[in-house]
């Protein structure tokens, strides 16, 4: 166990960030949004420069952490980013700015994500983030398939919840909405999925071809 907990500690240490990302997270702090972890941002960015990303969409802004890891790990994407709450998106286009983000590069649509979701255009995106309402993860996932292009990737940040999701014990509404998800994840012949123990948790699936 002591060399399992080291390790995870070396590996959420390596990341070194750029001081916009750093900035991004202080916003978060001020604010009390809970932004991806470095660890976790370093896994979107290689996803988004492996994938070689050229449509994003993200449930949930936040202060840009997330956005900006992939837009700077994929040059060449364009990021819509969805959000309920109008200071989080003004704080993240402070961040996307300083770090020379062309605001052309970025969409911000403000308002609830499940009334903003079902209005955008199925089969559309090389990566979907999740990272918004925990309680709302199941519908936001299903959301995601739909709106990921075939071989496209839906990212499910915080999907263990403190370790929450790994305690049978631990029932509340949150923790077995991520639990029942893992599960009809596993059982899917649709998706490629992974779990990684960074951060929180970081699920991936990517849809595949038909």
């Amino acid at each position: 166990m002591a060399e399992t907990e080291s390790n995870w500690r070396y590996s959420e240490e390596f990341p070194r960030e750029t001081a916009e990302l750093q900035d991004a997270r202080a916003r978060a702090a001020e604010l009390g949004v809970e932004a991806v972890v470095p660890s976790v941002g370093a896994q979107l960015a290689v996803i988004a420069a492996a994938t070689r990303a050229r449509t994003i969409i993200e449930i949930g802004t936040g202060t840009g952490a997330s956005g900006l890891s992939m837009l700077a790990a994929a040059p060449g994407a364009v990021l819509t980013t969805i959000d309920a709450e109008v200071q989080h998106q003004q704080e993240a286009r402070a961040v996307f700015a300083a770090a020379g983000v062309a605001a052309s590069r970025v969409r911000f649509i403000t308002g609830r994500a499940l009334d903003v979701l079902p209005r955008m255009n199925e089969r559309s995106y090389d990566l979907v983030l999740v990272d918004a309402d925990p309680a709302q993860v199941i519908e936001y996932v299903e959301h995601g398939l739909r709106l990921a292009r075939e071989g496209g990737t839906v990212l499910v940040p915080h999907a263990l919840q403190r370790g929450r999701v790994a305690d049978p014990a631990k029932r509340d509404e949150v923790t077995t909405a991520f639990r029942t998800l893992l599960r009809e994840i596993a059982g899917s012949d649709a998706v490629i999925s992974a779990l990684s123990p960074a951060g929180d948790g970081l699920l991936q699936l990517t849809l595949r071809a038909a």
